[in-house]
């Protein structure tokens, strides 16, 4: 009996390399897993709008067993497939997820991440216009399983716009020459409606503030409590903070109301770092962040960077790039 024979009466089983001997180096890892996955999920809004994102998604295990070849992978996708996709994003989902990665993996691995990074959409209103519009915002979401301690946080880049306050001095007194200028140094009384009438032509504004769209990069660690991914609630305390968002639909008087702000809340990177640092301390549902504000100057070349972290024991530290996970 041929051997093509006896797999027609008879099941052949399927080699399987991974249970066979490991002749190559041996010892553990510290993770293993996939990355670029793609997954449909839901993330919910404080309107109580359940909208769709495309997630992409890393999993990962660590492997423990110096002589074992390696990991599941398989496992870990059927894990996020059934469990994650088209899920709304939670906390407890997040968690119930990387505990099966745990768990479909006994005697392998006792440590797992999963990540998922997508574009999270709001609606915002103009600033003062009856109008609104969809901003975007890329965010990342981590769960992480150690020691059986689970710790799930948020990264969120914000984008806005800050103005200089050394270039708004300047500015001013290019502005108070040109009034010396035109009404004389000497002069004692000025007619009123004259300085108005010249304030509105461009002789009047001799001078602008250099100001740049900004960006805020900011992670937090969340406390346990949470029962849910506070996006809004994060991309608002950000923003709140900062005063000037860009924004989505713009009218004339929103234009105006925008230029407004900017005058009103003149920024160096440093003054926005601050600014951010004591919104997020004041976070209830924060117990660790790293911000990093990117000031793309209009002046120069290159970017104005300030960085700042809470400042809790074990917790993040001040290097001075995003971070990348898993570390």
């Amino acid at each position: 009996m041929t051997s093509t024979t006896v797999c027609k009466e008879l099941p052949c089983a399927m080699p399987d390399v991974a249970k066979q001997p490991h002749t190559g180096p041996k010892g553990t890892l510290n993770w293993v897993g996939m990355s670029q996955i793609e997954l449909p999920v839901f993330v919910q809004n404080l309107q109580g709008g359940r909208i769709q994102m495309l997630a992409r998604v890393q999993a990962y295990v660590n492997l423990t067993d110096p002589d074992s070849k390696g990991i599941h992978m398989s496992r870990l996708y059927v894990a996020l497939d059934n469990m994650l996709a088209m899920h709304d994003l939670t906390p407890e989902v997040l968690e119930a997820t990387v505990r099966q990665f745990v768990d479909s993996h006994q005697g392998l691995s006792s440590a797992a991440y999963l990540e998922c990074r997508f574009d999270y959409f709001e609606r915002r209103n103009s600033l003062l216009s009856d109008n609104s519009g969809w901003k975007n915002y890329p965010v990342r979401v981590a769960t992480s399983l150690r020691d059986d301690q689970l710790q799930t946080e948020i990264s969120v880049d914000v984008p806005y716009s800050s103005t200089c306050p050394c270039s708004a001095a300047l500015a001013r007194q290019l502005i108070q020459e040109g009034f010396r200028e035109t009404f004389g140094a000497e002069a004692v009384t000025v007619d009123a409606q004259q300085v108005y009438a010249w304030l509105g032509t461009t002789q009047g504004i001799r001078a602008t503030p250099h100001s740049q769209r900004s960006i805020a990069q900011v992670k937090v660690n969340l406390v346990d409590a949470v029962n849910h991914l506070p996006l809004t609630e994060l991309i608002d305390r950000i923003e709140n903070a900062l005063q000037t968002p860009v924004q989505a639909t713009v009218k004339r008087e929103d234009e105006q109301e925008f230029a407004r702000l900017n005058a009103a809340n003149l920024m160096f990177c440093e003054d926005a770092a601050r600014r951010l640092k004591q919104a997020l301390s004041d976070d209830a549902l924060v117990r660790d962040f790293w911000v990093r504000v990117n000031h793309m100057e209009s002046l120069h070349a290159h970017d104005a960077v300030s960085i700042v972290v809470k400042g809790v024991e074990s917790g993040y530290r001040d290097d001075p790039h995003e971070y990348v996970h898993p570390t």
